[in-house]
């Protein structure tokens, strides 16, 4: 697996994406509760792909065209609050593993 520091930043975006989107929650086109999963940092440092899940899961396509729309304002977001140089290329995906473990917890559960 990654070094601690590979860790360290992907955990550190996932959380400012989570900051962000509650911030950028009171965006009209987004009706849904965004919540970051994780990110999935390349060993590189260069890209990383932040993966949320969206309730009610009708509002996942207008949170996903929210979310890519936002890239650029989130990367400025990460440069004013940390150190990073450079900052990686994002980009946002709905965590469908995510949503498959909570249908897995739902139909156990019944």
């Amino acid at each position: 697996m990654g070094s601690y520091r590979h860790t360290q930043v992907a955990e550190t975006l996932a959380h400012l994406a989570g900051d962000f989107f509650a911030r950028e929650a009171a965006n009209p086109s987004v009706n849904g509760l965004i919540t970051v999963t994780r990110a999935e940092l390349t060993d590189d440092f260069k890209n990383v792909v932040i993966l949320f899940s969206v309730l009610p899961q009708t509002m996942e396509e207008a949170a996903l065209k929210f979310a890519k729309r936002a890239r650029s304002d989130f990367r400025e977001y990460v440069k004013k609050h940390t150190l990073f140089h450079p900052v990686p290329l994002i980009d946002f995906q709905i965590d469908y593993g995510e949503k498959n473990r909570q249908r897995i917890d739902e139909l156990t559960r019944k």
